[in-house]
């Protein structure tokens, strides 16, 4: 009897290539702290460019991945790797988040809008 294996060994080969090409690769190193005014991403990424960096927003989402170039057959393929993918919270100001990239640090605030202490109002009754 022959048993069938669960994974082939063209899907091992290819999950295992970005470690394998280049030498592999380095885990990217995510810090949140938390502020009165703000929370903070940091991300460092050993041997990654800022220009092989990206903070996006996408439908209330926040990801910050990063690219890495592999030269593969003489061409040039970009993987991407995810290091930050997390809804924005709604006591988040997501049109006044910003990013900056100093000595080989991807910092990302996140500014507290009026809803951080929490809604508060009082409903007058009607009589």
């Amino acid at each position: 009897m022959r048993k069938e294996k669960m994974i082939s060994d063209v899907i091992i080969q290819s999950i295992d290539i970005s470690n394998t090409l280049n030498g592999g690769i380095s885990q990217p190193e995510v810090k949140l702290t938390h502020h009165t005014d703000y929370r903070q991403i940091e991300l460092k990424v050993p041997g990654v460019s800022e220009e092989n960096m990206h903070v996006k927003i996408n439908n209330n989402q926040l990801v910050v991945h990063f690219e890495i170039m592999i030269e593969s057959r003489g061409r040039l393929i970009t993987i991407p790797f995810v290091a930050y993918n997390k809804q924005i919270p709604y006591f988040i100001d997501a049109n006044k988040i910003h990013a900056k990239y100093t000595e080989g640090v991807l910092t990302v605030q996140l500014p507290y809008n009026e809803l951080a202490n929490g809604y508060h109002r009082e409903i007058p009754i009607e009589g």
